[in-house]
């Protein structure tokens, strides 16, 4: 492996705001996330799933294949499908400040 592969610091690559700590996925398409700061709820997936780009996990046993990726801290699946964990932060965010009011 050369040299700038072996000593990369992945972590320190991206300032992170929200580190997930825990992660499950549900039926329907749905989330549950906990994150570093305590924040934790569910994040309805379906509208993206039924998109040509979440089209890929609209298999209900793919989708419960979800994992926390470690070096970028990103919710993923097989086959390179990504969402970062700070996107799923402020809809968590937006859905709490909605139930206050």
């Amino acid at each position: 492996m050369g040299y700038s592969l072996r000593n990369r610091r992945y972590r320190s690559r991206r300032l992170r705001l929200h580190t997930v700590t825990e992660l499950r996925a549900e039926g329907n398409y749905t989330l549950w996330l906990r994150f570093d700061d305590g924040l934790e709820g569910h994040v309805y997936l379906g509208d993206w799933v039924a998109s040509t780009m979440g089209a890929a996990l609209s298999d209900q046993d793919m989708f419960r294949r979800v994992r926390i990726d470690p070096v970028s801290n990103a919710v993923t699946w097989a086959g390179g499908i990504n969402l970062d964990p700070d996107v799923l932060y402020r809809d968590l965010v937006s859905k709490a400040a909605a139930a206050l009011h």
